[in-house]
């Protein structure tokens, strides 16, 4: 998505993107049939992943995947599958990821203020996964507003991307404050968690991308006044919080730099470094058909030149990990069982270390 968004044409940028859509949408299938069939055989194990206090926060991460994935085949695609196949596909996977991204937006959030009682200390990056969602449906659902029914359903479809992107840019905005006070209470906390810090800046990139693409398509189903004032809230908008991402971004590396001095070890919150600086490109890159500066446009192909670089680092990192047995080590089922019949839930997982060989369950009542 942010190769096909770049506002310049680079030599084997659309292959580059091809590849990339069709790893996707196998890595797709794949994970969905292994993930109905985790819950179907160990129901125990995976209702403990989802009352976990850590590991709930990144079921953000399924819907999100399905949006991409169906954005990616209306804008990449097209050409192999076909246009129409491949616009019913991102019509089946944008409602498929909405839907999901709004139970995890509201039922996460809940179980982690009510059920848990969670306090600030505990706040990290990985909060923001539930609800940036909304956010992706946002800018994901611009791509299909063109092909949306003219009149009432092409109007309720931007009107409701719009009411997304409040939700999620209020919600976003209201996780980033506990985490900053968190950071200046506690601190950026162990190494394997600083990656998680870079999450902030997705909702950020994001919300950008959403409120220009949105901004784009707004004159096919509002009229003049409102279509030209959200085309200029998009830049209005846009260009502050890009600022801010800047901002964030700066003290994301520095955190990550200072943890890799004294011993960063790989996990998969290393895939923390990839996706909020996607979204950073497709802001950059927003803003650049929008306002024609040669900032946004080369601060989106230098950002989108460090996601593949860095993309590539950590692909390579978690298929070494996963061929030498060390990041997904078979876990005794047993004990979770118990901890789980206790009402207690285990804080350590394979996705924070893989610096033991075994996991290690620890009980906090």
């Amino acid at each position: 998505v942010a190769a096909a968004s770049l506002p310049i044409h680079l030599t084997g940028q659309l292959a580059l993107a091809e590849v990339a859509w069709t790893l996707a949408s196998l890595l797709l299938i794949l994970l969905t049939v292994a993930t109905a069939a985790h819950w179907a055989g160990h129901r125990v194990t995976a209702r403990g992943h989802l009352l976990d206090p850590v590991m709930s926060h990144f079921y953000g991460a399924v819907p999100m995947a399905v949006l991409t994935v169906g954005a990616a085949t209306a804008v990449v695609g097209w050409p192999i599958l076909g246009p129409r196949v491949a616009i019913d596909l991102d019509w089946a996977l944008w409602t498929a990821g909405t839907l999901g991204g709004l139970v995890t937006a509201a039922t996460v959030p809940c179980l982690n203020f009510i059920r848990r009682r969670t306090t600030v200390s505990e706040a990290f990056g990985g909060w923001l996964m539930p609800v940036v969602p909304p956010l992706v449906s946002a800018s994901t659902g611009a791509l299909l507003v063109p092909d949306a029914s003219a009149g009432p359903a092409r109007l309720t479809l931007l009107l409701g991307c719009y009411a997304l992107f409040g939700l999620g840019v209020l919600a976003s905005l209201i996780m980033i404050a506990l985490v900053w006070r968190r950071l200046l209470s506690e601190g950026p906390g162990p190494a394997r968690m600083r990656p998680t810090w870079w999450i902030v800046l997705g909702p950020l990139g994001q919300s950008v991308t959403a409120a220009n693409v949105l901004g784009g398509v707004a004159d096919l189903a509002l009229p003049a006044p409102y279509a030209d004032a959200l085309k200029a809230f998009g830049v209005v908008y846009g260009v502050p919080v890009w600022g801010f991402a800047l901002l964030w971004a700066g003290l994301a590396a520095t955190m990550t730099v200072r943890a890799a001095r004294v011993g960063l070890p790989f996990s998969l919150t290393w895939w923390s470094f990839t996706f909020p600086v996607g979204t950073f490109v497709t802001a950059s890159s927003a803003l650049a058909r929008h306002t024609g500066a040669d900032l946004f446009r080369l601060s989106a192909v230098g950002c989108y030149a460090a996601l593949v670089l860095t993309w590539l680092i950590v692909a390579s990192l978690t298929i070494r990990g996963w061929w030498s047995g060390r990041l997904f080590p078979a876990i005794d089922r047993q004990p979770i069982k118990a901890i789980a019949s206790e009402g207690v839930q285990d804080v350590l997982h394979p996705l924070l270390s893989v610096s033991e060989q075994h996991l290690r369950v620890v009980p906090i009542k």
